[in-house]
Parts: C-alpha cells; sequence; structure tokens
C-alpha cells in the first residue's frame, strides 16, 4: 500500500496516510463554497476516488503565481491581490487531480481532470477551515509545498463529504 489522501468536506481537512495507514499529517483546508458535486461549470468539489495526475511546480518559489498551469513571473503579495480582487489565486503548487470512478467523477459532464480539479496553495488573506474555493482545494502555501513534497503522481485521493 502507498501513501493515501483523504479530504473530509465536512471538517475541511486534508489527511495524508503513509503506507501503513497512520495519519502522518493533518491540514486545514478550503473546498467550495458551491458544496459538493460532480458536473462541469458547478463550482462544487467532487467527491469519490481519485488519484493525483499531476505534480507542477516544483522548486517554484512560495507564492508562485500560476495560469493555466503555468507561473506567470508573479509571487502573489497581499498588494498584487488587492490590484487583482477578482483573481482566484492558484499559488506555490499544483496537485491536478484525476476521477477513478466512471460516470461519477470521470468522464462525460463529471470529469474531475477536465474540469482541472486541483489541490493548490492560495492567498494568504483567504481563510482556512470554511468552503470558499471555485471547486478545488485550497491550501496554506507551506501546507502545499509540504503535502507535494511527500506525495507523487499517482498518489490515491478520496474526497468525502
Amino acid at each position: 500500500m502507498t501513501m493515501r489522501i483523504r479530504i473530509d468536506i465536512d471538517r475541511q481537512e486534508l489527511e495524508l496516510f503513509d503506507a501503513d495507514g497512520a495519519c502522518i499529517r493533518r491540514y486545514l483546508v478550503s473546498t467550495a463554497s458551491n458544496g459538493v458535486g460532480e458536473c462541469n461549470d458547478s463550482g462544487c468539489t467532487p467527491r469519490g476516488r481519485h488519484r493525483i495526475r499531476a505534480r507542477i511546480g516544483v522548486g517554484m518559489p512560495l507564492g508562485t503565481v500560476f495560469r493555466g498551469r503555468r507561473p506567470t513571473g508573479e509571487i502573489w503579495t497581499p498588494e498584487l491581490a488587492a490590484s487583482n480582487p477578482e483573481r482566484d489565486w492558484i499559488l506555490s503548487r499544483i496537485l491536478w487531480l484525476c476521477g477513478e470512478e466512471s460516470g461519477i467523477n470521470r468522464g462525460g459532464r463529471v470529469d474531475s481532470m477536465r474540469r482541472y480539479i486541483y489541490i493548490h496553495g492560495t492567498g494568504e488573506d483567504q481563510p482556512m477551515g470554511k468552503p470558499r474555493s471555485h471547486g478545488c482545494i485550497r491550501m496554506r502555501n507551506c501546507d502545499v509545498i509540504e503535502l507535494f513534497e511527500l506525495v507523487s503522481v499517482g498518489t490515491p485521493v478520496e474526497i468525502v463529504g
């Protein structure tokens, strides 16, 4: 058995389990303000079994801003955020999720990967423990970097709630 991640939407918490099943890390997160759901354009966080499809941002500085999974050259600051209030900040690292359950979170109108569902860093002004995202799982930048270093492509991710 390998490492695995469990995201509990009700508790707004991400847990990382080692190969023996012991919880080795626990982080507060922020999931979708629209609640749970799997459909395209819902702005909801999808449930079910996923896996990490891609790890993006290796070696990038804390606060690196991404658009379309590419670094923009910007580093997030409160001033940058204030001058761009409508941006959905994807920062520091991206763990891109792929659904594992056909018709539930994979394929057709419910495909988590095509919906660009990530675990990613967010601005330090954003609260954790409260649903505020547009569907992704947001984390503190230092937490997502730590998690990123502990997991690999293929790590199972279960989202419940």
